[in-house]
């Protein structure tokens, strides 16, 4: 099977060999990982290089902490301006997608929201450069790749000088490329794609912009208080994240992000070209903003889209229709994705248009 699914999505397979021993015999332990209790010293081994490996990928330095949390990243929606901004207070945001769209639609809870930019008017299909981000905002939002639409911003120095802390949604493309991730004073990131299995959620904070708003948070809404307990503040989604444990140490074994980012630019590159190449598919977004994780792309003639579809099932290719709101097809690169699927899928795509255009 060639797995593009855009999420839950393909794990490397000796992740998935690892966790299938735990879940019958965790460590010679005589337990199940299903079964350990989370405070236990054998569990804690496990968040703690969790939390290890991540400082290393990302080079953090002292300032930032790193937390595995419950809730995907559609709580960090809320959870961000709940603990960053103040009633009377701006935040700044960037609406590139649903997904930003959402987050904004929250924060507005939480104080005022000033858009700095937005390409909704052309149904998110590139990203906008020109904006002004306020000196007075407490944070700027951004969502650094957008899963449905297929944009991602390659240059992300664009946010660095912008004045104020910066916050960023990385779910769908964290640790695919090499970033200066300390240049971001929060990030979260829902674990399904890049990190390993549905259920806990990434975040990386900076100490130094947490405990600032006049509001009282929930015990378990207050990143401080997780950040004080190593994650463990109460029971965590403790196969979840053994799981982003294992898929951590694939990525430290196979050299790094910087290593990743070579392989995620071949795949792109080689899909991107064989679209370009043949009449019969095109690309759905502004080429500068082609996303490396989510390709997106329709064919010419839509009454053929169903026929390529069942040409890849029996292909062993999954996952490619596109979301429910865009149509065409979706293509997910994520980090296990082996290149020999992408060339196994352009190939199809070629023999596609040669028999059928």
């Amino acid at each position: 099977m060639h797995n593009f699914n855009p999420g839950p999505s393909i794990l490397p397979q000796e992740v998935f060999e690892e966790a299938g021993k735990a879940v019958v015999n965790f460590n010679n332990t005589g337990l199940s990982i299903l079964e350990i209790g989370h405070r236990t010293d054998a569990f804690k081994a496990v968040m703690d290089e969790a939390i290890s490996l991540v400082k290393e990928l990302m080079q953090l330095d002292d300032h930032h902490e790193v937390m595995y949390l419950h809730g995907g990243a559609s709580t960090q929606f809320f959870q961000v301006p709940m603990n960053l901004l103040n009633e009377t207070e701006i935040a700044a945001y960037t609406d590139t997608d649903i997904w930003g769209a959402k987050a904004i639609k929250e924060a507005r809870l939480f104080g005022h929201v000033e858009v700095v930019c937005s390409s909704k008017e052309a149904g998110y299909t590139y990203l906008p450069k020109q904006f002004s981000v306020p000196k007075t905002a407490k944070y700027l939002h951004i969502t650094t790749n957008n899963t449905i639409y297929g944009t991602q911003w390659q240059d992300l120095s664009l946010f660095y000088n912008a004045g104020v802390p910066l916050v960023a949604d990385m779910s769908s493309d964290i640790l695919s490329r090499e970033i200066d991730f300390n240049k971001f004073d929060l990030i979260y990131a829902g674990a399904q794609k890049n990190l390993g299995a549905a259920g806990v959620n990434l975040v990386v904070a900076s100490k130094k912009i947490l405990g600032k708003v006049n509001r009282k948070i929930p015990v378990m809404m207050d990143y401080r208080n997780h950040i004080e307990n190593g994650s463990l503040l109460n029971t965590p989604p403790v196969f979840a994240v053994y799981v982003c444990m294992l898929t951590l140490r694939w990525l430290k074994k196979s050299g790094g992000v910087a290593a990743i980012q070579k392989i995620n630019h071949e795949k792109s590159t080689l899909l991107y070209e064989t679209i370009d190449s043949l009449p019969c598919f095109k690309g759905t977004v502004a080429k500068e903003d082609r996303s490396k994780m989510n390709v997106c792309f329709v064919m010419t003639d839509p009454v053929l889209e169903n026929k390529f579809l069942d040409e890849c099932k029996q292909n062993g290719i999954i996952g490619i229709k596109g979301h429910r709101t865009t149509g065409g097809f979706r293509v997910s690169l994520y980090n296990a994705l082996p290149l020999e699927s992408v060339k196994v899928l352009t190939q199809l795509m070629k023999s596609f248009a040669e028999k059928n255009f």
